[in-house]
């Protein structure tokens, strides 16, 4: 176990022990967080909406119970933070956007809800990409999120303020959202841990015009504290139209069983990819040959796509972006990220027969994904084919990858549209210090089965560890 000399670098795991053993206080953990959030929140500008007074109140609370023998749930004590788009009750939900008032919210969103009833001390709100619509870390309402491993280069996104939180020991768990890969490009780009779940195993309320390709997940710095998480925020919500209604399995449980006798598929390319970093294809591959020196059989395999399904995923997207933005009339194109406005525009336009249509094709890339998974138990690929970049960039200046965002981002938004459990873990790192990560993607059910793989990895090789940001 790490030593408590700085609380805020625990995990979450960690830190439930040290309460247990009362060799540390809820209050000491929560106070050093906070320190650490007046120290680099003003370097990295990770969190939009700080709640210290509340925090340090709910610490108290736990502190008492904790003293008392009377804990409640999982994470009673643990610090956690939560992405701006996702409800806080008595916090403002400002999706990133000057559209949206700094009333704060009436209540909380179940995932919420559920870390509060196991005691979990939320600290506040996580900045975002204007209502999450790029996958890099600026909007016009909190200006540019950095990448704690290189200030000048992005986060990614639209999960921003939280991977640069769980990275500094800003909070040890975070809550995020993924609708084209919101978790696992920024958990990439910085060299952290998050997941995203299948289809509404993790509720939300309310209903948001993303549906199903949107999903609710944990970043963390560690797998066990992932699967912590998921085992407080997958309990069903009925008020979630596509929810899950059975109860959730304890995802701690088997995480260290291992990968012995899984058969697992590595696809460097998924079958449309044309462009990979040299240094990301390396780092990847000795991740996929890790997973067979850790008993699993690894075949090189695409799954059976024929062609990118970004135009589904598009249709989708845009005509979401547009109906988001439709009831505030003429303020979009005055206020909006004007790379928003201009794709919400275009969405607009969109038939109900376009929509049909990118739900038949969906629905084809579902199943053929299922004819994938009857043969490998997981499927491995790069999180994405690229380390970081600058900061208050669209793309990559040089334009080798593409110019528009999801041309840097394509193994991410394939697993929206089929709904599959998918994370991103650390495997290595570029020759200027930048995270690469692994994307490793269950059938959809399998979320045990993702985070035992994360784990059995984690074990191999270790996630990164960072103090303090870096500026270069």
């Amino acid at each position: 176990m790490s030593s408590p000399t700085d609380p805020a670098l625990l995990s979450a795991t960690e830190l439930i022990s040290h309460f247990r053993r009362k060799s540390l206080s809820p209050v000491e953990a929560v106070k050093a967080t906070l320190a650490r959030i007046d120290l680099f929140n003003p370097i990295v500008n990770a969190y939009c909406h700080l709640d210290a007074e509340g925090a340090l109140a709910a610490a108290r609370a736990s502190e008492a119970r904790w003293m008392a023998g009377t804990p409640v749930g999982l994470a009673d004590g643990v610090p956690t933070g939560v992405k701006d788009n996702v409800l806080v009750e008595g916090m403002p939900a400002r999706f990133g956007s000057k559209l949206i008032s700094s009333d704060p919210a009436r209540l909380d969103a179940p995932a919420v809800a559920r870390l509060r009833a196991h005691g979990a001390v939320i600290l506040g709100k996580t900045a975002m990409p204007e209502y999450g619509w790029k996958a890099v870390s600026d909007s016009p309402l909190t200006g540019i999120t950095r990448n704690p491993w290189d200030t000048r280069m992005t986060t990614g996104g639209s999960s921003s303020g939280a991977v640069a939180s769980v990275v500094l020991g800003m909070g040890a768990l975070h809550l995020g959202t993924d609708g084209g890969g919101s978790i696992r490009i920024p958990a990439s780009f910085t060299g952290c841990y998050g997941i995203k779940p299948t289809r509404a195993r993790v509720p939300a309320f309310p209903a948001a015009p993303l549906g199903t390709i949107a999903h609710l997940g944990p970043l963390a710095r560690t797998v066990s504290d992932a699967a912590l998480a998921m085992s407080i925020i997958a309990e069903p919500d009925a008020r979630d139209v596509y929810a899950w209604i059975a109860p959730p399995p304890d995802y701690r449980v088997g995480l260290d069983d291992g990968v012995r006798g899984l058969r697992i598929a590595y696809s460097p390319r998924l079958g449309f990819v044309r462009r990979l970093h040299p240094e990301v294809e390396r780092a990847v591959a000795t991740a996929a040959r890790t997973f067979a020196d850790l008993g699993a059989e690894v075949v090189e395999a695409d799954p059976d796509i024929s062609a990118d399904p970004i135009a589904a995923w598009n249709t989708l997207w845009w005509s979401s972006m547009a109906l988001q933005l439709l009831p505030h009339g003429d303020r979009p194109a005055q206020v909006c990220d004007p790379g928003l406005f201009a794709g919400a525009t275009q969405g607009g336009e969109i038939s109900a027969v376009e929509l049909i249509r990118a739900q038949l094709a969906r629905a084809e890339l579902h199943n053929a994904l299922v004819r994938f998974h009857q043969d490998y138990d997981l499927l491995l690929t790069p999180s994405l084919p690229l380390p970081a970049f600058e900061a208050g960039q669209l793309v990559p200046p040089s334009g080798e990858f593409g110019s528009v965002w999801t041309d840097w981002a394509p193994y991410s938004y394939p697993f929206n549209l089929t709904q599959q459990p998918a994370a991103s873990i650390p495997c290595g790192q570029t020759a200027d210090g930048l995270p690469i990560g692994l994307q490793i993607v269950g059938p959809i059910g399998a979320d045990d089965r993702v985070l035992r793989a994360s784990r059995a990895f984690e074990s191999a090789v270790p996630l990164p560890v960072l103090d303090a940001p870096r500026r270069k």
